[in-house]
């Protein structure tokens, strides 16, 4: 075991690992942080806690992070690259592990373009790949990036985000390849709603290998509407919702739609367990969370192994 990390525990017992996502408020309000994260105790292996999502401005997640290690609870942290350079990274890890957080994911963020600070100057010091194996090394080797000795090294276990589903699509393997170069241990991957083209994907990955390699664990988001699916389908950068999944939830009376996209959310997780090389689920359940419970009972994903 390289870490004590719940998440890593679970994986190597061969179980199905769950993590599931909160999303920090804008604002002060730690019962907020506690609300989202206690509908997910019992239920799910880590929950990630995102790090300024969408650009926006909101409660830092190392912040909120302590808040649900507080509850007993095992958050994973997500950082960016868009906001800090290597310094305030490394200072944040060994801030979060003095914490008992030993999780992360590492992201390059999205661009302040889309949120609500454009006029934001974007950091990128290094990429989400070079973050990775500065975590590593960290980990592995005990030493700062810059090469000095860490008096207590961070012992990490680390994730990162793969879509793949954004073009040019042939280069998605090989990015993860990099990625699992630099020394990831687990993936998380964009939501999933072309099935047949994320079972393309992971073809490729098992040409190379690299699902032997890393913990793949596939995103799950579950659909309210109709007008949440067409938004996804041609306002997100990076989404892949086919015509038929559109359609479907259309096909529906409105009160009635919220119900169906969870079908098909079960449905999804039903034919994804069938897929070799997938070790998990990601369900990220936007400003839904009390949604999780219900999908990960339908799932088959109930109850959760005790490690």
């Amino acid at each position: 075991m390289k870490t004590d990390s719940r998440l890593e525990r679970i994986l190597a017992s061969g179980n199905l690992a769950v993590t599931s996502e909160c999303g920090p408020p804008r604002g002060t309000l730690a019962e907020k942080v506690r609300e989202k994260a206690e509908m997910l105790r019992g239920v799910v292996d880590g929950i990630n806690v995102t790090d300024n999502q969408t650009a926006m401005v909101r409660m830092s997640s190392l912040a909120a992070c302590i808040l649900i290690r507080n509850m007993g609870l095992t958050p994973i942290l997500q950082m960016v690259t868009r906001d800090r350079n290597r310094l305030a990274m490394q200072s944040d890890i060994l801030g979060a592990y003095a914490h008992g957080i030993d999780t992360m994911l590492c992201l390059s963020g999205d661009h302040p373009h889309f949120g609500d600070h454009p006029m934001a100057a974007n950091v990128h010091d290094i990429d989400s790949i070079q973050m990775l194996d500065m975590v590593r090394a960290m980990r592995d080797e005990g030493r700062f990036q810059g090469g000095e000795k860490i008096d207590g090294p961070p012992r990490m276990f680390i994730g990162a985000a793969a879509n793949p589903f954004a073009d040019p699509f042939e280069l998605r393997v090989s990015r993860l390849a990099k990625k699992v170069k630099a020394g990831v241990d687990f993936i998380q991957t964009q939501c999933i709603y072309n099935v047949p083209k994320f079972e393309k994907w992971m073809e490729g990955v098992r040409e190379r290998g690299l699902h032997e390699k890393v913990a793949i664990l596939a995103g799950i988001t579950p659909m309210k509407s109709v007008g949440m699916a067409r938004y996804m389908k041609n306002k997100v950068p990076g989404m892949d919702v086919p015509d038929d999944v559109v359609k479907r939830m259309g096909g529906v009376p409105k009160e009635k739609q919220p119900e169906e996209g969870i079908r098909i959310c079960i449905e999804t997780i039903e034919r994804l367990k069938e897929v070799e090389g997938v070790k998990g689920f990601h369900i990220m359940a936007i400003e839904w969370e009390q949604k999780v419970p219900e999908i990960m009972e339908r799932g088959g994903l109930l109850p959760r192994p005790q490690i």
